[in-house]
């Protein structure tokens, strides 16, 4: 099937291969047209910067360039399961031990209550956004609504790599508790290869098997993985249940002596890492497109599913620094280890199964997740509009589904775990950070309802509060035992928080469920999104650069000429004058070349 004109003259793409499905644009129609594409590079980008798309937009025209809608079969129930299942196994089984081990000590548990205050803020502010605009772009959508085109760009890059990673840490570590419940030692399964370099030598065939049967599962059915996954989350509690109750009858207090070995600094680096275990509630918001009730749905499923994650995470990582002393812990497998260390071998076995059924819904939900974002993005044609296809069968996205899977397969092929972790919190912690950033700017900022001295207070708060923030993390980045600075940057981000609350007026009042103490709590979750990204090692920076400079490529020669065709493909005459509509801004403008400031 080829390239399809709706009714409303957008282009519709089935599931054939041709040039049209990947690069149906204008500037690509031929190598005269591209050239001179290339050549307005600076007028696009322009473009593309400025403009806002609309509530609107995403909810109709964007979402029909799927050809085919997905179904609505989802509530709070699925819902709050799916979060269940998307987040306790990834950081309890996978991190846990690795940061109690050699950054944190016992206290890890700080780490983590760190790490689930942020997650929450997050959450509240990702809420409001699935409420009120419930497609399958989640922040990406939010991002293209509030922060404009080209800031969605880059958080969508990031998030298609905080996916594949996450979906590829989880997979290796669902082959280590293979190995362990099958009484080998976690590394047993992986195939050394000697020529590749250190770090990416380990191939692990089996989580590429894992990973392709989880993809066949999240291309049958939405409803389908779903009730796979509340059964399997279900089980999953219960074996958490065990390990603690269990756990903590051979719980020794001489291994909490020395709690915190590492000090404070430990303490935040380790939830700075850790902050991966909280990932999954993002792909929840994914899946507001095929909820029943958005308004009542969401803030249940999303708010109570971190809520009962947080606390089992605290519980957990007590419970494991108290049955082994921090040093002698597993690192691949720690709850295994730990009660066959203290005698218990056959409750390593259950361990492993519950971990094992942990992870495997922490793939589903992921892969579920990670189809739908690519789809949204694919239909702003950012990404190639063949990702975009919604099969008419299924009602789920096959495309996107198969190519993300792909992804996560090759690189948990290579890839070692602790690369894998850091390089994956500092793209969810800079997305978690501008999901915040766009909901102050929804609320105080409306087009031709906020003046233009609110609109440059706002701008003022809003550079102030990033700023200081970002002043915080990096004296604490680069002094170790320093509190000069802290005196300063604190107080600039509680004055411009306070000015934001008290000199600028909300321009716009939530519909159905709304963030509580704005700008407070947005602004405390941008404070601390931006601290934690300062704990983070400079090695995982410097790939996080490289990998900002390929997004950076990808746009500029193809991203950005694609969607720019895409915005201009749906500027509609009216027949009023000279003014024109544009379906990227869901509005009348004065001019084609006029955007939301």
């Amino acid at each position: 099937m080829g390239v399809v004109e709706g009714s409303d003259g957008v282009k519709r793409r089935g599931c054939s291969c041709t040039k049209d499905d990947f690069l149906p644009e204008e500037s690509f129609k031929s190598w005269g047209n591209y050239g001179k594409a290339l050549s307005e590079i600076p007028t696009r980008l322009k473009d593309r910067v400025l403009t806002r798309s609309q509530d609107m937009t995403e909810l109709n025209e964007i979402r029909a360039r799927s050809a085919h809608e997905m179904k609505k079969t989802l509530t709070w129930w699925d819902l709050m399961w799916f979060g269940i299942g998307a987040v306790i196994g990834a950081g309890i089984f996978v991190l846990t031990g690795l940061q109690a081990k050699e950054v944190a000590g016992p206290a890890v548990v700080l780490s983590y209550v760190v790490s689930g205050v942020s997650a929450m803020l997050s959450v509240f502010c990702y809420t409001e956004f699935a409420v009120e605009i419930p497609v399958a772009g989640g922040s990406f959508a939010y991002l293209r609504v509030e922060l404009g085109d080209f800031m969605a760009f880059i958080a969508a890059g990031n998030i298609l790599l905080e996916y594949v990673i996450g979906g590829a840490a989880v997979a290796r570590s669902w082959t280590s508790y293979f190995a362990t419940l099958c009484n080998h030692q976690p590394e047993d399964f992986r195939i050394v290869a000697t020529h590749l370099k250190e770090d990416y030598n380990q191939l692990d065939p089996i989580a590429v098997v894992v990973i392709a049967i989880i993809c066949i599962l999240a291309v049958f059915s939405t409803k389908g993985s779903s009730r796979f996954n509340y059964v399997a989350s279900i089980i999953h509690v219960i074996v958490i249940l065990f390990i603690i109750i269990a756990g903590l009858c051979k719980a020794d207090t001489k291994n909490y002596t020395d709690f915190a070995p590492k000090g404070v600094r430990g303490i935040f680096k380790a939830s700075a890492v850790l902050f991966f275990a909280y990932i999954g509630f993002d792909a929840v918001s994914t899946m507001a497109e095929e909820t029943k009730n958005p308004g009542r749905d969401i803030p249940i499923g999303l708010v109570g599913s971190m809520a009962i994650t947080t606390l089992a995470y605290c519980l957990l990582s007590i419970t494991l620094c108290l049955m082994q002393n921090y040093t002698q812990i597993d690192k691949n497998a720690p709850f295994s280890v730990a009660f066959q260390a203290v005698g218990w071998d056959w409750a390593k076995y259950i361990v492993a199964a519950g971990a094992l059924k942990g992870m495997t819904t922490v793939l589903l939900v992921s892969a579920v997740g990670q189809a739908r974002y690519l789809t949204h993005i694919a239909r702003t044609h950012m990404m190639p509009p063949w990702l975009a296809h919604v099969n008419s069968r299924t009602g789920t996205p096959v495309n996107a589904t198969i190519v993300m899977m792909v992804a996560t397969a090759i690189v948990a092929l290579f890839t070692d775990l602790g690369i894998l972790s850091n390089l994956l919190s500092i793209s969810t912690l800079f997305i978690f950070m501008l999901v915040a950033v766009g909901l102050l700017v929804r609320r105080y900022y409306v087009s031709d309802v906020t003046t233009p001295k609110d609109r440059n207070k706002l701008i003022a708060c809003l550079t102030l509060i990033i700023g200081s923030s970002i002043a915080t993390a990096t004296y604490w980045g680069l002094s170790e035992n320093g509190w000069i600075g802290y005196v300063i940057t604190v107080p600039i981000w509680f004055v411009a928080t306070f000015a934001l609350w008290a000199f600028v007026p909300q321009a716009r009042a939530p519909k159905l469920w709304g963030v509580p103490l704005v700008p407070w709590l947005p602004s405390a979750s941008i404070a601390i999104n931006i601290f934690l990204l300062g704990s983070i090692d400079k090695a995982s920076f410097e790939r996080f650069g490289i990998w900002t400079a390929v997004l950076m490529v990808y746009y500029f020669f193809f991203g950005l000429h694609a969607s720019y065709d895409t915005a201009k493909e749906g500027v509609k005459v009216i027949e009023e004058g000279t003014q024109y509509k544009k379906v990227e801004e869901g509005g009348v403008t004065p001019s084609v070349d006029s955007t939301n400031p």
